[in-house]
């Protein structure tokens, strides 16, 4: 019997990042990941071993640009529709990637509950069938596509504040940072800082472990992952 969920091949790569990514994915109803590969060479093998309908696709990959690997897709035969998950935000990135099948993008870090509402409406865009009776019904499945509604955050938390630790939190790698170094960076307080870097660990895109040595309680070091 046919499988009647949405085959997905998870291209990132860091293998942790990767392991979340297939994670978010299985606990979307009607979507599966059949394969996981860390570089472009890895994902081309994986669609020649096994038929996937959807490609989420990290852009920066250690042997070359998502988009290259999308535009060799298209020219080996290969239809599957891509969802881009990537920290760029250059338009002109953007604008290539949709004329090479890149349905929507996912700026990291991102959470679960941003991964299931992009799915959740590709899967509904996947299966419109039949004919449109108008211009307003085409609108409207272009629409569910395209203009997904942004997932909330915690209470408490800003979308362009955690764009702010998250850079800050990326920038400081290896070393990391603490609440305290986080808060001076981007000007907040050191318990608002802690709060957004515990979301990032939630999220599964930073890790925190204690740092020893000094009088008192250990402070934690939160490193990017």
């Amino acid at each position: 019997m046919t499988d009647p969920r949405i085959r997905v091949l998870v291209v990132e790569d860091d293998p942790v990042a990767a392991d979340a990514h297939a994670l978010y994915v299985n606990r979307v109803a009607g979507f599966v990941t059949v394969a996981k590969a860390h570089t472009a060479a890895e994902a081309r093998r994986a669609l020649d071993r096994a038929p996937v309908d959807l490609i989420l696709l990290d852009l920066h990959l250690p042997d070359g640009h998502g988009l290259a690997l999308a535009r060799s897709l298209r020219a080996a035969g290969h239809h599957a529709d891509v969802i881009a998950v990537t920290s760029a935000r250059d338009l002109a990135v953007v604008r290539e990637g949709v004329s090479l099948g890149v349905v929507q993008y996912v700026l990291k870090p991102f959470t679960f509950a941003t991964l299931r509402d992009r799915l959740a409406r590709y899967a509904e865009y996947r299966t419109s069938s039949g004919e449109a009776t108008g211009q307003d019904e085409v609108d409207r499945a272009l629409a569910n596509l395209r203009s997904p509604a942004p997932a909330a955050l915690p209470k408490g938390l800003s979308a362009p504040t955690l764009e702010r630790v998250t850079q800050a939190l990326r920038e400081s790698a290896p070393d990391g940072m603490t609440a305290t170094s986080a808060a001076g960076s981007v000007g907040i307080s050191r318990i608002t800082a802690r709060r957004y870097l515990e979301h990032l660990v939630d999220a599964g895109l930073a890790e925190r472990s204690p740092q020893y040595g000094q009088v008192g309680r250990p402070e934690l070091i939160y490193t990017w992952k």
